[in-house]
């Protein structure tokens, strides 16, 4: 008879010493509202020295460290150095900065190791649909229409065009690919459009080639007859025109197209309508600014973040489409394993819809409890607020731009993003490019304020976008005081 194995032996990933586990946790939580709290004192951005990235360069650990040694390594390698989002003078790129609850709620979640996108009867989908209740009733979508909570919008722009795709294709694209299209399929975009578009339309088959983008307007808007000419000649041609991706703010300068001329043109022309409206769709709750998104509410699709303007820690984008049955039919799929039916018992019934028949992804954490704990922390109300706080910095940012005869703007101030360079009388464009670029990486390496360069026009501008809570009007005249300073100090060396 073989040895029975001793069960005194198992192992198990739990704490041996709960009470110990208790005191590092306590410790952890301390020093994080510690950090986020003196945010403001400490630089925008601090560049990880050699030794840091040396550090980790070490193999797999074979043997167990102390929990209080792996921390004593985040808090001395890890934490200090971070791209610096959180900070009230970071405006580079698009970047949110996260809340407190938002943190907390991470916490709550992975410490359930919460699932959401299957099996029913669980708080986890309740809360996830509420959610989606709100945002349509935020967007102006009806109730009757689909979503999903998504990792960010290049998810939400794949899922979107995905269904774009497939319910304008007037065949089985999901048995017989795109190979199967009796015409080739073309999309249309302007050129401003964010380049998670592209990368969507590459990875649903249909090639680079077939997105069109369209040239923009001097507001840097898609040029509607422009688009309109494009359609007619693809038609012409013999192609499949089925989708305009409109940009509900565009990252180089928040432009937003002229939303409601592109869903005339796709009603006109039978063509899918989504919108991108990545950071810039959250205008619509901002009391003196909704005005700017009208149209966004007839969209066929909408795909948003909650990780830019809606402040959430990272990841979190969301998808809404209109006809939910177009969504199910491009995502549904039932393995043996996965049957599910209503009036079924156990974890297989349903109560609600499985979020996994709605999207590419199967396993998917419990994302939405982030944006659950802080809408009902703050309300709406107040996050229309600080929405239109920023809109109204961008336009003060300007205002400082346009006072000093050392600034130039690039384009009037549109949604939440300035774009501006610095000038001297006898420098000319190349020249200045290169200064600007100079003074970009000055105002980062300084720990002063992360903005970012793009070029407009053929120019580079330092790219303000302002989707911070915790930005002060003060800390934009530090900023312009800045950027002058140093312009004069690298134009005189």
């Amino acid at each position: 008879m073989e040895d029975q194995p001793d069960v005194r032996a198992e192992e198990t990933l739990d704490p041996e010493d709960w009470e110990a586990m208790r005191a590092l946790g306590h410790r952890m939580l301390d020093d994080a509202l510690d950090y986020i709290e003196s945010l403001r004192d400490r630089p925008a951005w601090v560049h990880a020295p050699a030794q840091v990235k040396a550090h980790f360069e070490q193999g797999l650990p074979a043997v167990p460290q102390q929990p209080e040694d792996v921390y004593r390594e985040y808090a001395e390698y890890i934490r200090p150095y971070q791209l610096g989002n959180s900070h009230p003078r970071f405006w580079g790129w698009v970047g949110g900065n996260g809340t407190v609850m938002g943190a907390l709620a991470e916490f709550l979640a992975a410490a359930t190791d919460s699932i959401s996108g299957s099996m029913s009867y669980h708080s986890n989908n309740y809360a996830e649909l509420q959610v989606l209740g709100w945002f349509k009733a935020m967007f102006g979508f009806p109730s009757a229409a689909s979503g999903v909570v998504t990792s960010g919008c290049s998810a939400s722009n794949l899922i979107a065009l995905a269904v774009a795709r497939n319910a304008k294709a007037g065949y089985d694209v999901r048995g017989r690919g795109v190979r199967g299209a009796p015409k080739p399929m073309t999309v249309y975009c302007s050129d401003e459009v964010h380049s998670s578009i592209q990368r969507a339309v590459e990875v649903l088959g249909l090639g680079s080639d077939s997105l069109r983008r369209v040239p923009v307007n001097e507001s840097m808007q898609i040029d509607l007859q422009a688009l309109r000419a494009a359609i007619a000649q693809d038609c012409a041609a013999g192609l499949q025109p089925f989708c305009v991706v409109g940009a509900a703010g565009t990252t180089n300068t928040g432009a937003i197209d002229d939303l409601a001329g592109l869903a005339d043109i796709c009603a006109a022309e039978g063509l899918w309508f989504h919108v991108d409206g990545a950071f810039g769709a959250w205008a619509a709750i901002a009391p003196r600014y909704a005005h700017l998104v009208a149209g966004q509410e007839r969209a066929d699709s909408l795909a948003f973040d909650l990780h830019k303007w809606m402040y959430l820690p990272y990841p979190i984008g969301g998808v809404l489409v209109r006809n939910a049955a177009d969504h199910h039919r491009t995502f549904s799929q039932t393995p043996s394993y996965l049957a599910h039916g209503e009036g079924e018992r156990g974890l297989t019934g349903v109560d609600v819809p499985w979020f996994s028949d709605y999207s590419f992804e199967l396993s998917r954490g419990f994302l939405a409890l982030k944006a659950w704990m802080t809408l009902k922390e703050h309300g709406a109300d107040k996050y229309g607020r600080l929405i239109q706080q920023n809109i109204d910095q961008a336009h003060y940012l300007a205002g400082l731009v346009e006072a000093s005869p050392y600034l130039e703007l690039a384009l009037p101030v549109s949604l939440n993003v300035a774009c501006f360079r610095y000038v001297r009388a006898g420098c000319g464009d190349v020249a200045l490019d290169h200064l600007n670029k100079q003074i970009e990486v000055e105002l980062q390496e300084r720990g002063i304020a992360v903005p970012s360069i793009v070029s407009i026009g053929g120019r580079k501008y330092l790219h303000v976008a302002i989707c911070n809570h915790r930005s002060r009007r003060d800390d934009f005249d530090l900023l312009v005081r800045e950027t002058v300073r140093i312009g004069h100090e690298l134009r005189s060396g």
